[in-house]
């Protein structure tokens, strides 16, 4: 008789309780940027879940949690309950970067699952409009010749911004005295006030005010131009060859959430980078859609592991440490 009332209670209890991977996603989905509301990655990721919550029949909601780097919001994810209703949105900086700077608590690779890579976009080399310098050679120049090393914007310490400028550093033999923010778009307003000299930017970032005359570029990072600023050089037509950086962005999961989970979240990102309305907009932003083949959620792995092996010994080399 108990066997019998258990086998019937067991048959009830599946009936009323969700059945995971089948139901999902069955509420409101959690995407947490660790970055301020209004920045490049910010607007990036709203742009993606206004469409994949056509996809998925549930809002996508954007969470900006700011803070150590973005070590914070990355860590809430990765505690977070396995169960698709929260994620990881992040970039080079943060799911690479942050491991060589700071004592995080959890492991980069071990603790998340990847979905999938997003859009990327090269760095931008940027200064104040005040400077002399109209080219890049001529801008090395000036940087050379200053008494004292100039000042550089970063979104803080591990930032996309940080590396790179550690990466001009490298290349160029150029000293730069960095100042921290707390998101590009802090940097980005003293640049264009003039209390400092140039950011190694996010082209999302800075286009539009390079656009805008509020700031003079130099050249992007990357080895062709640029579809919505043809005019900008690249860093090896402008003088500094094998320059090149390109800050990719993606979403990840807890580790353990179900692999039908993972795929569902996928397909909904695939389908809002193939729409034609979604791809303008990112486009207008500077951004560069990856590859078809590169939209698995094993690209993304790879990816992030073959990034770690190449940016952590430069960025302990540097001594890099948090603020």
């Amino acid at each position: 008789m108990r066997r019998a009332l258990c086998a019937v209670l067991f048959v009830c209890l599946a009936l009323v309780l969700p059945a995971g991977a089948d139901t999902y996603p069955s509420r409101p989905i959690t995407v947490i940027v660790p970055f301020a509301a209004g920045g490049p990655s910010d607007a990036m990721m709203r742009t993606l879940a206004e469409h994949m919550k056509q996809t998925l029949g549930q809002a996508v909601l954007v969470e900006n949690v700011t803070g150590a780097g973005g070590s914070i919001g990355v860590g809430r994810a990765v505690r977070s309950k396995p169960d698709g209703y929260t994620v990881s949105f992040g970039h080079l900086g943060t799911h690479v970067a942050n491991g060589a700077v700071y004592r995080l608590g959890y492991d980069l690779v071990a603790d998340l699952e990847p979905v999938v890579l997003l859009p990327s976009n090269p760095m931008i080399i940027v200064s104040r409009n005040n400077i002399p310098a109209k080219s890049l050679a001529e801008f090395l120049a000036w940087l050379k010749a200053q008494p004292g090393a100039a000042s550089a914007g970063t979104a803080g310490n591990g930032s996309g911004s940080h590396i790179a400028g550690l990466y001009f550093e490298q290349v160029t033999g150029i000293k730069l005295q960095y100042v921290p923010y707390r998101g590009t778009g802090p940097a980005m307003n003293d640049l264009i006030g003039g209390q400092i000299d140039l950011i190694v930017d996010q082209t999302s970032n800075a286009i539009n005010q390079v656009r805008a005359g509020a700031i003079r570029a130099y050249a992007v990072t990357d080895d062709k131009r640029l579809d919505g600023a043809p005019e900008i050089p690249t860093t090896d037509e402008a003088g500094l060859p094998g320059f090149h950086m390109t800050l990719w962005s993606g979403m990840w999961l807890p580790k353990g959430t179900d692999h039908e989970i993972v795929a569902r979240l996928n397909a909904a990102a695939v389908a809002a980078l193939d729409d034609p309305g979604v791809q303008k907009q990112l486009k207008n932003l500077g951004l560069q859609l990856p590859p078809a083949d590169q939209l698995a959620p094993e690209a993304l792995g790879t990816l992030q592991k073959s990034e770690i092996a190449k940016w952590w010994p430069m960025i302990k080399a540097a001594g890099v440490s948090p603020e």
